[in-house]
């Protein structure tokens, strides 16, 4: 729980507040973008919820924040906030149909983002999220999961839990060496789990990273690409990658001729391409400066 004692100095006054335990994961600027921001290496509130909406997104990002660093006197709000989740993905003001965000990040993972895939064929849960019993009954009420895909090593965090909540088999490539998980695949050419799902290695931010492409647009990049409102273009990271770089620019480049619209990452904003196209020219875009 957040302590006022504690709460940093760049907070504007008001209810709302973040305390020194901040990691600045990102999750509470990048969901709640009017009311936090960074400042150094903490987050902050720079200005308190004027509107309903503005409040009940800071307060989803205090229930999404790892750990626990977000303060609130508004009790009620943070109790709805965490009966929200898992919550539609809504980018730009288009919501996905059949994705949501799970909240709740783990200090395990540093604040990555998980994503449930509800699908006739059974629901998927694309890492994991922190252990809490209100987002399990919230994924059980959505139909539950039936199978874990692990993007990398770096973002598994209590996939015990589900697992067990779920009788849900964990999927990882075998590079990873996560040896806990049911399913391994292995090499690095795209694999069909079903018709509306691949999986595609991108070897690079580590051995054995996965992106998973649903219904050919939606595409689940853990930490191997995402959106960077500073840099108002597509990236990844040289400085956090655990592998090899050259490998991580060439599975990038494997991408391009993917019909994306939609990049779903672990850590970063998420994106939304305008247009059919848009995901090549964003990447081609990204590639040359990155290759730089």
């Amino acid at each position: 729980m957040a302590s006022r004692a504690r709460a940093v100095a760049a907070n504007v006054s008001g209810g709302m507040f973040v305390d020194a335990t901040c990691i600045d994961c990102g999750t509470c600027y990048t969901h709640a973008p009017a009311t936090f921001r960074p400042v150094g290496d903490t987050s902050a509130v720079h200005a308190q919820p004027a509107t309903a909406a503005e409040n009940a997104a800071a307060h989803r990002a205090l229930i999404a924040c790892p750990t626990g660093s977000i303060g609130s006197d508004d009790a009620a709000a943070a109790r709805a906030a965490a009966n929200a989740f898992p919550l539609p993905v809504d980018v730009d003001g288009v919501v996905l149909p059949d994705v949501r965000w799970c909240g709740w990040t783990s200090p395990d993972s540093f604040g990555a983002w998980s994503w449930l895939i509800e699908r006739p064929g059974g629901n998927i849960l694309v890492d994991s999220p922190r252990a809490a019993p209100t987002l399990a009954a919230g994924l059980a009420a959505r139909g539950g999961v039936s199978r874990i895909v692990l993007s990398h090593r770096d973002d598994v965090a209590d996939h015990a839990y589900w697992h067990e909540r779920f009788a849900a088999p964990r999927l990882a490539h075998a590079a990873e060496g996560l040896v806990f998980a049911e399913e391994q695949v292995a090499g690095d050419q795209p694999i069909t789990l079903d018709r509306d799902l691949v999986l595609i290695p991108v070897p690079g931010h580590t051995a054995g990273s996965l992106c998973l492409l649903y219904r050919d647009e939606i595409l689940f990049t853990g930490d191997h690409l995402w959106w960077s409102p500073p840099r108002g273009r597509l990236q990844a990271s040289r400085d956090y990658c655990w592998h090899d770089w050259d490998a991580q620019l060439a599975s990038l480049r494997r991408l391009l001729d993917l019909p994306v619209r939609w990049v779903l990452p672990g850590h970063g904003a998420p994106w939304r391409a305008p247009r059919v196209g848009d995901f090549r020219d964003e990447l081609t875009r990204a590639l040359d400066e990155l290759s730089g």
